[in-house]
């Protein structure tokens, strides 16, 4: 007995330790996952995750690597009974992809394919799964880049470039195959945007924040959420006001600053992105800091439901539900919108307003013209005058 409460005293010590090392990378891991992740991860993972922070690695990217190194411990140890092991052999890789994607028809047939049940009822307890049917195929093939990666970062090499892992892939989407669903099932262009602004237009301390998100968010060209949260006074810098009319030297002056976004996910070098806002976003943001006296620190912070400002910096999914319940308040429908909506409306208010794609991908950033295209294209097809050969 006494063995016993000793060894989970020296567990309970473990995680708390797990834990005060993960505070270092305050920065990078989720506030409200970090307790979590203490207990998912070894003291082993806790090293390598300090070690690629040290690295200079991004953190959006370190941001990743942690979230899918949490999941795949907890799913290793309840699928096999064990942690995960260094390197995973090859058995283990196939096994993963046989619990994450399979074939909804099978499974109606035979409920032992995909994923046993007691595996999925505790990633569910964990809260670590969400989703109904086989995974999406884009996120088994990011956790096993992760994991390839946490492999090689360890100076191990692992079984990932295996044909039969590649075939077993290639069959797997086939089998799961279903329709690719945007982000944000609807864009939040102008139009949308203006609504959202209408429910914070007050001068309540939570409207003062929400209205300077909003509008920093959209104009800095649709930035993510994780961007969005991340983002800290330093990297706020002002700017020689701008004309209204860059053509006309008499047009009224506008203000104008930059927004240092350091290593985007998209980067392929050293330098640090940033982007330009001017205007109206320029003058809620600073409203916002000098409301609030922020002069150092996370830009957009909590605030309780007293109306208290918390140190801390809201999370991305904070971000999230910020704008779902601006849409709820704003009479829109919350669940056909999300932070990603931001984004994609972003490009979409581009087309609708004539800005070439080239222009408008210098300030969403976009590395993939296919990918920027896929929201730009679609608004201006239905402007165009191809589909309307017979009205």
């Amino acid at each position: 007995m006494i063995d016993k409460h000793r060894a989970a005293e020296s567990d309970s010590q473990a995680v708390h330790r797990r834990a005060e090392e993960l505070d270092a990378l305050d920065a990078i891991l989720p506030f409200d996952r970090r307790d979590q992740l203490a207990a998912l991860l070894t003291d082993d993972d806790v090293a390598t995750l300090k070690h690629l922070a040290a690295e200079g690695m991004g953190d959006n990217t370190l941001r990743a690597l942690a979230s899918d190194l949490g999941y795949l411990e907890a799913w290793c140890q309840l699928a096999t009974g064990s942690p995960l092991p260094w390197p995973a052999p090859e058995s283990l890789l196939l096994k993963f992809v046989a619990h994450h994607l399979w074939d909804p028809v099978k499974r109606a047939e035979d409920p032992a394919h995909g994923m046993p049940a007691d595996v999925e009822v505790g990633l569910r307890a964990e809260h670590l799964l969400k989703a109904d049917g086989p995974h999406a195929p884009g996120t088994v093939r990011r956790r096993l880049t992760s994991w390839s990666i946490l492999t090689r970062w360890r100076g191990l090499i692992g079984a990932f470039a295996a044909p039969s892992l590649k075939s077993a892939l290639r069959l797997a989407v086939r089998a799961s195959a279903r329709p690719r669903e945007r982000k944000s099932r609807k864009a939040v262009t102008g139009e949308v945007l203006a609504k959202l602004l209408e429910t914070c237009a007050s001068d309540r301390l939570v409207d003062v924040r929400d209205r300077a998100l909003l509008l920093t968010a959209f104009a800095s060209g649709g930035r993510r959420r994780s961007e969005v949260a991340g983002l800290r006074v330093a990297d706020l810098v002002d700017e020689e006001p701008v004309q209204t009319d860059p053509s006309d030297v008499s047009s009224p002056p506008l203000p104008c600053l930059s927004i240092r976004l350091g290593r985007t996910e998209t980067m392929t070098h050293d330098d640090d992105e940033h982007v330009l806002l001017i205007g109206r976003p320029v003058s809620a943001l600073k409203h916002w800091l000098a409301e609030v006296q922020i002069n150092d620190g996370p830009v957009f912070r909590r605030i309780d439901q007293w109306g208290n400002l918390d140190r801390r910096a809201l999370t991305p999914q904070s971000v999230n539900l910020i704008l779902k319940s601006r849409c709820k308040q704003a009479g829109l429908d919350p669940a056909l919108f999300s932070a990603h909506g931001l984004r994609s409306g972003y490009l979409t208010e581009a087309a609708n307003r004539g800005v070439s794609l080239p222009e408008a991908m210098q300030q969403s950033l976009h590395k993939s013209v296919t990918q920027a295209a896929s929201y730009y294209n679609n608004a201006e097809r239905k402007n165009g005058r191809a589909a309307r050969l017979i009205v």
